[in-house]
């Protein structure tokens, strides 16, 4: 497969990093197109052009732009099944692979801003995640099961999960509890978070090492 056929625009302070992470574990060949966020150039006509939400992760393959991070998930590992890090269509995982996908946009990070900006919480029959104490300990309670999401298989999901949940509990969003401090160091000994780390070294600005 030739690089221009995936293109990636990025930057590793956003959510594309996980994308990046991915497409290493995918082993295919793909571009990066740098978009400098503290300069603003996600506001630029050319990337509102691609993605008119001005937002990282962005994705173009095969000509079809992709956007919103779990589409881009989705896609990705559907697009390259010998890296087996998808259920098929089919097979019994495939349902609770999807519902851990969807939990992570629908749920997770919903819950984690509210809380994060102290908004005040919703009615539970209005809220898409109910309340933040019920989300994390659905999720801890899963986690507990087994040493990937779905048990004793990793796939994409746990790299979107994996990803998430570094971050957040590395800014004190969500509490490194035992269950999530294990998970995240299973997930992120995979080879692909080293090697995307090391492609985005020249990426970051020189002010997060000061």
């Amino acid at each position: 497969m030739a690089a221009n056929d995936i293109v990636l625009y990025h930057h590793p302070w956003s959510r594309s990093a996980g994308v990046r992470i991915l497409l290493e574990a995918l082993g295919v060949a793909y571009r990066i197109e740098h978009v400098d966020i503290q300069a603003g150039q996600q506001r630029d006509p050319a990337f509102l052009a691609v993605n008119p939400m001005g937002k990282l992760p962005a994705l173009v393959h095969d000509g079809a732009v992709v956007t919103e991070q779990v589409a881009i998930f989705i896609h990705l590992a559907d697009a390259f099944p010998a890296a087996a890090l998808a259920p098929a269509i089919g097979d019994p995982l495939r349902g609770p692979y999807l519902r851990w996908m969807a939990f992570y946009g629908a749920a997770f990070e919903p819950a984690v801003v509210d809380r994060a900006k102290q908004r005040p919480p919703l009615d539970r029959s209005t809220s898409p995640y109910g309340d933040y104490e019920s989300m994390i300990a659905t999720l801890a309670a899963q986690l507990g099961r087994g040493d990937y999401i779905l048990g004793d298989r990793l796939t994409a999901a746990d790299i979107l999960w994996g990803t998430g949940l570094r971050w957040t509990t590395g800014f004190g969003l969500v509490e490194a509890t035992p269950v999530l401090r294990a998970y995240i160091d299973r997930v992120t000994a995979h080879p692909a978070f080293a090697r995307a780390a090391e492609l985005d070294a020249p990426l970051v600005p020189a002010t997060a090492e000061e």
